[in-house]
């Protein structure tokens, strides 16, 4: 394939993740409570980040939250959509880069990348919240917030991701339906 082709499959994978980010949601939107457990956004995400690379996952992952917020009113702007666009851009750049990077491209290194973006991404978050909060005269966003909501409440997503994602790429690998 030359550079076109591969630049418009790209788009066009990255678009269709992005439909997905907006769509996957509403499984889970009838109680936001589970939503915020199973995480269903961060998966088409982190799929991006490995069939697409880390550019295009970052660019899915910043607009995916804003562009629900907008369309749906879920997650609510301020400051959760602002802060998860961050944290899902860097799940994306940080996964794909990792991937990217490493020598092994198996299964080992999907579970690599895939650990990499996920702590990276939540370090984001709480950095982002920390100065959404801070500028806005909230309540400060202590570490055991960061904690709890990044980590605990999350407990069933990350599972989730930790088995579906690498069950998915590598299936996707094995195939050769991507590289």
């Amino acid at each position: 394939m030359n550079s076109k082709t591969t630049d418009v499959h790209s788009l066009a994978l990255s678009a269709m993740f992005l439909a997905v980010g907006q769509v996957l949601p509403f499984i889970t939107g009838q109680i936001p409570a589970i939503g915020q457990m199973l995480l269903p956004m961060h998966f088409p995400i982190f799929l991006c980040a490995f069939i697409v690379g880390p550019r295009y996952a970052a660019i899915i992952g910043f607009i995916c939250p804003l562009l629900r917020s907008v369309l749906f009113g879920m997650p609510v702007m301020f400051p959760n959509g602002i802060g998860m666009a961050f944290e899902l851009m860097a799940y994306g750049a940080i996964t794909g880069i990792v991937y990217r990077a490493l020598n092994t491209k198996g299964l080992a290194g999907i579970y690599l990348a895939l650990i990499f973006g996920m702590m990276g991404g939540r370090v984001v978050w709480g950095i982002a919240q920390t100065i959404l909060l801070g500028a806005s005269g909230a309540e400060a966003f202590t570490f055991e917030a960061f904690l709890a909501k990044g980590f605990l409440n999350a407990i069933p997503g990350i599972v989730a991701q930790l088995i579906l994602i690498p069950s998915i790429v590598y299936s996707l690998q094995k195939q050769s339906i991507v590289r």
